[in-house]
């Protein structure tokens, strides 16, 4: 693995790049947001065993707390909403992205 693209919003192509490089790309609430439809088509494109979510708490709270203070529990957003981009159920994107978590962050492993 060559890395994390944190709190990604660049173009298909930049993911493209850094899926090339071995990167894993990590979604933030910025994904629920309504002007994000660019960034919800590189997420549909994204691999599932490259996929990330993020909070990035205190910032980028995602709809429905968009304007708060982020916290970590509203992550629990970022799953349902992109679980519904990629027509699956959120228990199966939560299990999908944190394997990748712990991929990515080998002392998060059980």
């Amino acid at each position: 693995m060559g890395g994390v693209f944190h709190c990604f919003t660049e173009t298909r192509e930049v993911a493209r790049a850094a899926l090339d490089l071995g990167f894993m790309v990590s979604f933030s609430g910025i994904l629920t947001f309504r002007n994000a439809e660019d960034l919800r088509d590189v997420a549909r494109m994204v691999p599932l065993d490259r996929l990330l979510i993020e909070t990035d708490a205190p910032y980028l709270a995602p709809v429905p707390h968009r304007g708060r203070t982020n916290q970590p529990a509203y992550v629990a957003h970022v799953v349902e909403f992109l679980a519904g981009l990629r027509g699956t159920t959120a228990t199966d994107m939560a299990s999908v992205t944190t394997a990748n978590a712990c991929l990515a962050f080998p002392a998060l492993r059980p």
